[in-house]
C-alpha cells in the first residue's frame, strides 16, 4: 500500500510517498480504506522532532481517520466489513492512518454519520474529541456556565465553541480581528482579538478555559477564573508555582491529553448527526501532497482543520 513516511526529522520535505506492507487486523482491532485523514500540530511537531515518537523510524504520521471497514479481527462485534467509520488512532502509539490502509482497535472508532462526507469526518476525530474530553469529561461544563476558549478559530478552538455552546453555555473566544466573524459564526457570544486587547483586562468569572497554548496565555489564564473553575490546558505549563497559585484562588488546573475513546467519538458523532458540530475544512490535499498540508500548517494561519484525502494508486504503484 501508499504510505506518507519519513526516514528522517526535519522539515515537510522529509515526508515522501513510500510502498508498505498492508496491516492486518490483530485482536479487537479493523483493518480501515482509509478515505480521508486530518493533520493536526501533533503531526507536523513529531516530524519535526519526534516528540513521543523519537525512537521510531522510519515512521507514518495520522491519528485522524475516516474510512471503510476493510476486515475484523478476533473479537470484533460492533463492525462489519463496509461499514463507514471515523476514529481517533491510539495517541500517541497507535499512529499511522496517513497511509492507504491502517489498523486500529474497534473502539477507538464509531459509525461515520451518515450526513457527512469523509472529508468532514477524517477533519474531526482527534481535535473533536480533545474539545469533548476537556469540556465535557474534564471540566462538566452545564448550562449558562462562562467557557473561555483561546484559539477559537484553530482546529480544536473551533470545535469547542461548538461544543461548549451544544452544552448551553456562555462562550467567548480570542482570535485574532479577521477571524471574528467565523468565531461567531460558531455561535460565540463574545469575540476578543488577542492582538489588540488583554483579555486578562476584560474577561472574569469564567467558570472553564480551554487554552490550547499554554505559556503567559495560561499563566494570565488563571486570572480571569471565578472560584471552582478550572483550566484545562493542552500543553504543559512552566511555572512551577502554578499549584500554588490555582489553591490560593480556589481553582483547578489540569493539563490534557487526548485519549482515543469509543464513547467519545459516539458522543461526536451524535452532535455531528444533529447538526451542532462540523468541522471548517482549510484545505485538502491528496495523500502524495502531504509534504505541502504540512508546510501549509506550519503557517500557524490556518483556520480551522487540513485534510489528506486518499486516491486511487497511480498507474505502476
Amino acid at each position: 500500500m501508499r504510505a506518507i513516511s519519513q526516514d528522517v526529522h526535519g522539515a515537510p520535505e522529509v515526508l515522501r510517498e513510500a510502498v508498505v506492507p498492508r496491516p492486518e487486523p490483530g485482536l479487537n482491532q479493523i483493518l480501515v480504506a482509509v478515505r480521508a485523514a486530518g493533520v493536526n500540530p501533533t503531526d507536523w511537531k513529531h516530524r519535526s522532532d519526534g516528540l513521543f515518537l523519537a525512537d521510531r523510524l522510519p515512521l507514518v504520521l495520522g491519528w485522524d481517520v475516516s474510512g471503510v471497514v476493510e476486515a475484523v479481527g478476533y473479537g470484533v462485534t460492533v463492525f462489519k466489513p463496509g461499514d463507514e467509520v471515523f476514529g481517533m488512532l491510539p495517541y500517541p502509539y497507535g499512529v499511522g492512518s496517513h497511509a492507504e490502509y491502517v489498523t486500529g482497535p474497534a473502539r477507538a472508532f464509531a459509525h461515520k454519520p451518515a450526513g457527512v462526507d469523509h472529508v468532514q469526518a477524517g477533519a474531526l476525530p482527534l481535535a473533536a474529541l480533545t474539545a469533548y474530553q476537556a469540556i465535557v469529561d474534564t471540566a462538566q461544563v452545564g448550562p449558562g456556565q462562562r467557557v473561555l476558549v483561546h484559539a477559537a478559530a484553530g482546529g480544536v478552538g473551533h470545535l469547542a465553541v461548538q461544543i461548549a455552546k451544544a452544552r448551553g453555555a456562555y462562550v467567548i473566544g480570542t482570535a485574532s480581528a479577521a477571524k471574528h466573524d467565523f468565531v461567531r459564526s460558531l455561535g460565540a457570544d463574545e469575540v476578543i482579538d488577542y492582538r489588540s486587547i488583554d483579555f486578562a483586562e476584560v474577561v472574569a468569572d469564567i467558570d472553564m478555559v480551554l487554552d490550547p497554548l499554554s505559556g503567559d496565555t495560561r499563566a494570565r489564564s488563571l486570572g480571569v477564573l471565578r472560584p471552582g473553575g478550572v483550566l484545562v490546558s493542552l500543553l504543559p505549563g512552566t511555572d512551577p508555582d502554578e499549584p500554588a497559585k490555582a489553591a490560593a484562588r480556589g481553582v483547578r488546573v489540569e493539563t490534557l491529553l487526548v485519549e482515543a475513546d469509543h464513547a467519545g467519538m459516539n458522543a461526536v458523532a451524535e452532535l455531528v448527526a444533529s447538526g451542532a458540530l462540523r468541522a471548517h475544512v482549510e484545505a485538502v490535499f491528496p495523500l502524495a501532497d502531504a509534504a505541502k498540508a504540512h508546510a501549509l500548517g506550519e503557517t500557524d494561519r490556518t483556520t480551522g482543520k487540513i485534510v489528506l484525502v486518499v486516491d486511487e494508486a497511480p498507474a505502476g504503484v
